[in-house]
């Protein structure tokens, strides 16, 4: 972003109410998410041939699910720990 597109906004978010400051923020929060999923999805595609070519057989369903649901477990652990400063130094 150029520095005239980024002084623009400013100048925009600076006449917002606080409440439409947070939607702005919600909005750039779910962009960015949305960039986030695109990019871990190109490079999932990306390395797609390489797993069929080493013969990996393909997950069901059911593993799919269960692979996500430990993986949402194991952020919401991180995240509590996070949030209760266990993992300060």
């Amino acid at each position: 972003m150029n520095a005239t597109v980024e002084q623009a906004l400013i100048s925009k978010l600076r006449t917002l109410s606080p409440q439409q400051v947070a939607e702005v923020e919600d909005f750039v929060e779910f962009l960015a998410s949305k960039a986030r999923k695109s990019t871990a999805l190109d490079r999932l595609l990306a390395i797609a041939p390489a797993i069929e070519a080493a013969g990996v057989a393909p997950m069901t369903e059911e593993e799919i699910a269960a692979e996500v649901k430990a993986a949402r477990q194991a952020r919401r652990v991180h995240e509590q720990a996070k949030g209760s400063g266990a993992d300060r130094s």
